[in-house]
C-alpha cells in the first residue's frame, strides 16, 4: 500500500512540475548575404536557422504555425515519439496536408520519456535548407544527466547551401529528370566559415575558456551529405544520440547523416589564445558519383576566465592568428564511417522486444525511369532518375492526406499492399545488377501492423545504378539497431553478428555502402509513420515507404481525433 501511494506521488510530482511551452512560427521571406550575393531565403521568425526550443523530459508544446511564404510548408519535429498524436508528426500528404500560403496550423504534443537532442524542420519540398532548427530537451526536475555536468553547452547544427533558391533546383531536377545540383556550400550554424569567399567575418565561434567542460549538440540538417566533423587539438566524449544517451566513448572524428545528432562533452584544456578550427566535409559513399567536396569551418576560441579574448597587447595578434586545422578522414572513408557508427552502444544492457511477430526485408537503392521520349530526360541515357523500396517508388497522395483518408476510411488514396520482401530476390550488390531490375514500380503503399506487434526489419542496400550508404529515418519511432554489415544480408550468416546486450536506440540508422542493417522496435503507436532515405534528394526519387499502425484496444491505444484546424487540400 505504500509503495502504491509513493508511486502515485511521484506520477503527481511529475505531472505538476511539466510545462506547457507555446510558441509561435512565422515562415517568411527574410534577405541574407552568403558567399557574396544576397538572396531571400525562408526562415521562421526571420532566423536562419530557427529558433531553439528548449523543454524538459515530460513536457508540451504548442507550437502554431502560420505561413507568411510563398510555398506550403509543414513542420517535422524529428525524432519525437508523437504518441497518438500523429496529426502532429508533419510529413507533406502522409499525415497533413499542407499549410498553404496564408494559412496557419498549430501543431500540439507531449514529450515523453526522451531527452538530449533532437530537432525540427519543414517537410515540404526542399524548404528544410533553410527552415530548421534545435530541439533540446532536458532532464525532469527531479533528475539529471548521467554525466559530469557541462559548464556551458553549445548546438552546433550542420547544413548546405545554395547559392540558389532549394525548392527551384529540386523542382527543376523533378521536371528534367536529372540530379539536382549541387549544393555550394556547407555551413556551421548558418554560416560557411573561412574557407569560403565573403565569409570570414560571420564565421561561428565559440567561446571556451580553459579548464571548463562544454556539451556539444551536432545536428546533421543538411539535406544531401552525411558529414564527418572534427575539432583540431581537442577529443570528444560521445555522451548521446537521437536523444537517448550512450555508453561513452572517446573520439576524434564524428559522422552524422542527415536527421542524426550526437551530443558530446568537450574539455577546453589548451591555453587561453589558442584558436582552433572546427571543421566539415561530406563522406561520399558512392563511386563516381558527384559531391560538395568543400569544406566548412567554424572556431574553437580560447578566453579567459573573464570573457576577454587576450590581454589588449595580444588582442590585435589573435585576430589575425590563422587557427589550427583538424584532420579529416578522406571523402570516401567507409572504414571511418563505420567505426564510429558501431561505437555508438546503449549505456548497459537492454531488454529487447520479442518475440518477433513480423520479420520484414526492404530493399532500398536508386533506379531509373525510362521515358517516352528520351530528349526530355536529362538522366543517364534519356532516363529519369528514380529510387524504390521493394521495388516499391513512393508516390505522394495530393488530394488527401493518407493519415486523413485512413482515419476517414476514404478509398483510392493509398493501397495497403506493400510487399513485406522484395518481389524478385536478386545478388542485391552484385557489381552489375541486371538492367531488368533498374525500373521501379510508382505507388503509394503502406504496410499495415497490429498494435503492439514487434516488429524485425532488414534494411538492404543494393548496387543499382550506384550503391551509397542510406540514412533512413521512421517517423513516430525509435529502434534498436541490432547489427549493420556488407554485402547481402544472410539470416544463418548474419544472426551471429547481432548484438543482444546493448544495442544502441536511434531515429536515424545508416544503412552501409553496398550493405545491410537489422533494426528492432514494437509497433506501440497508432497512425500513419513514413519511413524514409533522409537524404532528400532520395525521398524526393522515391526512396521511402509508410507504416499503418492499427489502433489497439481502447482509447490510449488509439489515435487521437484530428485537430480542427487541421489543414485541408
Amino acid at each position: 500500500m505504500s509503495f502504491c501511494m509513493l508511486l502515485c506521488l511521484l506520477m503527481l510530482l511529475n505531472h505538476a512540475t511539466a510545462e506547457v511551452h507555446h510558441h509561435e512560427f512565422v515562415v517568411q521571406t527574410t534577405p541574407v548575404k552568403r558567399l557574396c550575393k544576397n538572396h531571400n531565403i525562408i526562415t521562421v521568425n526571420g532566423q536562419y536557422p530557427g529558433p531553439t526550443l528548449k523543454v524538459r523530459n515530460g513536457d508540451s508544446l504548442i507550437i502554431k504555425v502560420l505561413n507568411r511564404a510563398q510555398y506550403n510548408v509543414t513542420m517535422h519535429w524529428h525524432g519525437v515519439r508523437q504518441m497518438r498524436t500523429a496529426w502532429a508528426d508533419g510529413p507533406e500528404f502522409v499525415t497533413q496536408c499542407p499549410i498553404r500560403p496564408g494559412g496557419s496550423y498549430t501543431y500540439r504534443f507531449t514529450i515523453e520519456e526522451q531527452e538530449g537532442t533532437l530537432w525540427w524542420h519543414a517537410h515540404s519540398s526542399w524548404l528544410r535548407a533553410t527552415v530548421h532548427g534545435a530541439l533540446i530537451i532536458y532532464p525532469k526536475l527531479s533528475s539529471s544527466y548521467p554525466f559530469f555536468n557541462p559548464n556551458t553547452e553549445y548546438s552546433v547544427i550542420l547544413g548546405d547551401w545554395w547559392n540558389e533558391d532549394p525548392v527551384r533546383v529540386v523542382r527543376r531536377a523533378t521536371r528534367t529528370g536529372a540530379a539536382p545540383n549541387l549544393s555550394d556550400a556547407f555551413t556551421i550554424n548558418g554560416q560557411p566559415g573561412d574557407l569560403y569567399k565573403c565569409s570570414s567575418e560571420e564565421t561561428t565561434v565559440f567561446k571556451v575558456t580553459s579548464g571548463e567542460t562544454y556539451l556539444l549538440r551536432f545536428i546533421n540538417a543538411a539535406l544531401n551529405n552525411e558529414l564527418f566533423v572534427s575539432i583540431s587539438g581537442h577529443s570528444m566524449t560521445v555522451v548521446a544520440a537521437d536523444a537517448f544517451y550512450t555508453k561513452q566513448f572517446t573520439t576524434s572524428t564524428l559522422m552524422l547523416a542527415p536527421g542524426q545528432t550526437t551530443d558530446v562533452l568537450l574539455t577546453a584544456n589548451l591555453q587561453p589564445g589558442g584558436r582552433y578550427y572546427m571543421a566539415a566535409h561530406a563522406y561520399a559513399s558512392a563511386q563516381g558519383v558527384a559531391f560538395d567536396n568543400t569544406t566548412t569551418t567554424a572556431i574553437l576560441e580560447y578566453v579567459h576566465p573573464s570573457g576577454c579574448p587576450n590581454s589588449p597587447s595580444s588582442s590585435e595578434a589573435k585576430n589575425t592568428r590563422t587557427p589550427a586545422f583538424p584532420v579529416l578522414p578522406a571523402f570516401n572513408d567507409t572504414r571511418a564511417a563505420v567505426a564510429f557508427a558501431a561505437g555508438i552502444r546503449s549505456p548497459g544492457p537492454v531488454k529487447l522486444p520479442g518475440p518477433v511477430d513480423n520479420h520484414l526485408f526492404f530493399t532500398v537503392g536508386l533506379g531509373l525511369f525510362n521515358c517516352r521520349t528520351r530528349r526530355r530526360c536529362r538522366g543517364p541515357n534519356g532516363t529519369r532518375f528514380g529510387a524504390s523500396m521493394n521495388n516499391v517508388s513512393f508516390q505522394l497522395p495530393t488530394r488527401l492526406s493518407i493519415l486523413e483518408a485512413h482515419h476517414r476510411g476514404v478509398g483510392g488514396v493509398f493501397t495497403s499492399d506493400f510487399p513485406a520482401a522484395p518481389p524478385r530476390q536478386f545478388d542485391y550488390t552484385a557489381a552489375n545488377v541486371s538492367r531488368v531490375l533498374w525500373q521501379p514500380v510508382p505507388g503509394t503503399k503502406v504496410y499495415r501492423l497490429k498494435y503492439g506487434s514487434v516488429v524485425e526489419l532488414v534494411l538492404q542496400g543494393t548496387n543499382i545504378f550506384a550503391g551509397e550508404e542510406h540514412p533512413m529515418h521512421i517517423h513516430g519511432y525509435h529502434f534498436h539497431v541490432l547489427a549493420t554489415g556488407f554485402g547481402n544480408f544472410d539470416p544463418q550468416r548474419d544472426a551471429s553478428l547481432f548484438n543482444l546486450v546493448d544495442p544502441p536506440v536511434r531515429n536515424t540508422v545508416g544503412v552501409p555502402v553496398n550493405g545491410w542493417a537489422v533494426i528492432r522496435f514494437v509497433a506501440d503507436n497508432p497512425g500513419v509513420w513514413l519511413v524514409h532515405c533522409h537524404l532528400d534528394v532520395h525521398i524526393t526519387w522515391g526512396l521511402a515507404m509508410a507504416f499503418l499502425v492499427e489502433n489497439g484496444v481502447g482509447q490510449l491505444q488509439s489515435l487521437e481525433p484530428p485537430p480542427a484546424d487541421l489543414p485541408r487540400c
